[in-house]
């Protein structure tokens, strides 16, 4: 058994499930589910110009669990699906939707931009640096397994 940073790793999937967890926490603050949550915050990173294809790209959850989602907000009339270009569809939000989103989305972000106000722009940015070093590391190693 390799375990040279056992204890490195061990602290961070302890870090990265507390983050979750805190996402789970926010979500259910917000009155709505993780996968919805998910959705509106794809939503309003992008300004409201958003592929349904983009959303399962980024956010690496199961297109199924996104697209439950979407169908969700869809019934409840938060959103429509148009055709986009070829067999892409894009997400068109009902003034209730936009609502929606400000009551929980936009919420989060500002919660997640005021945790980085605590931070200097050096911590900041070595931060997500040292996030993508390890992610491309690590993308490197799964792909050999």
């Amino acid at each position: 058994m390799y375990t040279k940073h056992r204890n490195e790793i061990h602290r961070m999937n302890y870090l990265t499930s507390e983050t979750e967890a805190l996402y789970h926490q926010a979500s259910l603050k917000l009155g709505v589910s993780d996968s919805v949550s998910m959705v509106l915050y794809a939503i309003y990173d992008t300004q409201g110009d958003c592929l349904l294809s983009d959303i399962c790209k980024d956010s690496g959850i199961s297109k199924q669990t996104i697209n439950s989602a979407v169908r969700s907000l869809e019934a409840d009339g938060m959103l429509r699906l148009e055709k986009n270009t070829g067999r892409t569809k894009k997400i068109v939000l009902t003034r209730a939707g936009e609502e929606l989103i400000e009551r929980t989305a936009a919420r989060l972000y500002e919660a997640e931009s005021k945790a980085f106000d605590e931070w200097t722009d050096s911590e900041v940015n070595t931060y997500i640096r040292l996030m993508e070093k390890y992610a491309d590391c690590f993308r490197r190693q799964v792909e050999k397994l």
